[in-house]
């Protein structure tokens, strides 16, 4: 199977009350942890690159090991694995147009931190050019906070997406998805503890989605596509793993769960779990380490580092997204 948009995939989620799993790329252990759970799982996939990634690893590279990945799926599992290639954050028609031509099947460009007429002008123009190639476009309405490729938004710039809005945006910019903000932020500290409660164990509560919003969107946008960025759990198993290791992570929380699941039951379609990767690959590594500070080989680091992320995968296909089985 040839790589596929996520047209297809992001309507038979919507029907089917689950979402589909988005995941970073940087390099092929990465890719390899994924696509082996996506496999043995059976579930549709949607693999991004974001301008840092694209940058550190090469295009070239990345494509070639996600083709890699296909090939593997046909060959080992003898099915079509179906899997979009998608820019995570696009900044510029410029980035968006190389990625196009250089075999993406999707694109996002986020010009959210813009005004709603500057936003509608550029999104329009990428929509535009993609369509003419058969590439279709995620848009963005609403600004997260967090660090994204090194861009840092702080919470007093940040936005929640407002619902009297997309239709006209949706309408006028042809996009074929949407990804709004409902209080999910970019990486590991995705909230300070000023804005969260403690529990009975003292660990951080974080304040809950806004799914009034969501529900308004859904009633405004009825069978359309929703994306959530930002949306990694921050697995407190991997933070206590780098913090027992000489890493330092004080008060890293992320999305609860049981919201991801909830929002994949309603209009979510696509749901990004970027930073999860990064501390199952990160743990793994501190923990090896650890315990063989003999080991110089990155094969023998690297594995398990691949292997937590296949199981960490694994996981949210199944128990998350709920989107195994459904390839």
């Amino acid at each position: 199977m040839a790589i596929v948009t996520t047209k297809d995939m992001f309507a038979k989620a919507y029907n089917g009350g689950y979402a589909i799993g988005a995941f970073n790329v940087n390099n092929m252990e990465i890719i390899q942890g994924i696509t082996e759970a996506a496999i043995e799982q059976r579930a549709p996939l949607i693999l991004q690159v974001s301008k840092g990634a694209r940058s550190y690893a090469k295009h070239v590279y990345l494509m070639k090991l996600i083709e890699a990945a296909i090939e593997d799926a046909e060959q080992s599992a003898g099915f079509d694995l179906p899997i979009a290639v998608h820019l995570d954050h696009g900044d510029s028609f410029e980035l968006c147009k190389s990625c196009i031509d250089g075999g993406f099947s999707s694109v996002m460009i986020d010009k959210s931190g813009l005004p709603f007429e500057e936003n509608i002008a550029i999104t329009k123009q990428v929509v535009e050019y993609a369509h003419d190639h058969g590439v279709v476009v995620e848009a963005e309405l609403g600004t997260l906070a967090g660090v994204e490729d090194e861009v840092k938004v702080s919470a007093e710039d940040s936005s929640y997406t407002r619902p009297e809005d997309v239709q006209e945006f949706v309408e006028r910019t042809g996009c074929d998805s949407l990804a709004i903000a409902i209080g999910t932020s970019h990486g590991a500290y995705k909230f300070t503890a000023a804005q969260c409660t403690r529990n009975a164990e003292g660990l951080l509560v974080p304040p809950p989605l806004r799914f009034d919003n969501l529900k308004e969107v859904e009633k405004r946008l009825p069978g359309f596509p929703i994306g959530l960025h930002g949306s990694s759990s921050v697995p407190q198993e991997f933070v206590k793993i780098i913090n027992e290791n000489g890493g330092r992570m004080p008060d890293a929380v992320g999305i609860p769960e049981e919201q991801l699941r909830e929002a994949a039951r309603m209009a979510v379609c696509k749901i990004n779990l970027d930073s999860d990767l990064r501390l199952a690959m990160t743990a793994s590594i501190r923990k090896h380490f650890a315990e063989h500070p003999d080991h110089f080989d990155p094969r023998q680091y690297l594995k398990p580092g691949r292997e937590a992320i296949k199981a960490m995968v694994t996981h949210k296909l199944i128990d998350v997204l709920g989107c195994n089985g459904k390839a």
